[in-house]
């Protein structure tokens, strides 16, 4: 049944009753919606996984830091005089040595040591007295992520004492 509705300009608008009644959403709206709510929250877990991916490099970082920390304080304990040089500051590239961290990782600890800094390539002449000794401690089984392209390095120079 069509009901006549007059408005404010005094013209007849014809309006079925049964389109007054209809309100709320249609089907394709909430699918819209539910499609841009589903998106955001997506990428709010996206963000939420990568920043605990982020920390725990954090946390294996600090770890590395740590372990060259330790490694270069050995280093420059070792005695580098005319008379004595300690097996540590011998020039050349040292065998790699694994070392487990505090957080239970593997860690993988590279030493060269370059008798004549200034001339390209690692150089081994016990006759100089300037040593330049480099230390790098990687992550032995990184995750994807800053371990596998950023790892620690150190550069220590000694000068040989009288």
């Amino acid at each position: 049944m069509d009901r006549i509705i007059i408005n404010s300009n005094k013209k007849k608008m014809v309006k079925s009753e049964r389109a007054t009644e209809e309100s709320g959403f249609s089907l394709i709206e909430v699918t819209i919606a539910l499609s841009i709510f589903l998106i955001a929250t997506l990428g709010i877990f996206a963000t939420f996984t990568y920043s605990v991916n982020f920390n725990a490099g954090n946390a294996s970082r600090a770890q590395a830091l740590s372990i060259l920390q330790e490694e270069i304080e050995q280093m420059r304990s070792a005695k580098f005089t005319p008379g004595v040089t300690d097996s540590t500051l011998l020039g050349g590239t040292k065998t790699p040595k694994n070392k487990i961290g505090v957080d239970g990782n593997k860690y993988k600890i590279e030493i060269k040591v370059d008798d004549d800094p200034f001339t390209a390539g690692v150089q081994i002449n016990s006759a100089k007295t300037l040593k330049e000794v480099s230390v790098t401690v990687t992550l032995d089984r990184p995750t994807p992520g800053w371990q596998t392209a950023v790892p620690v390095t150190a550069i220590l120079r000694r000068v040989r004492s009288n």
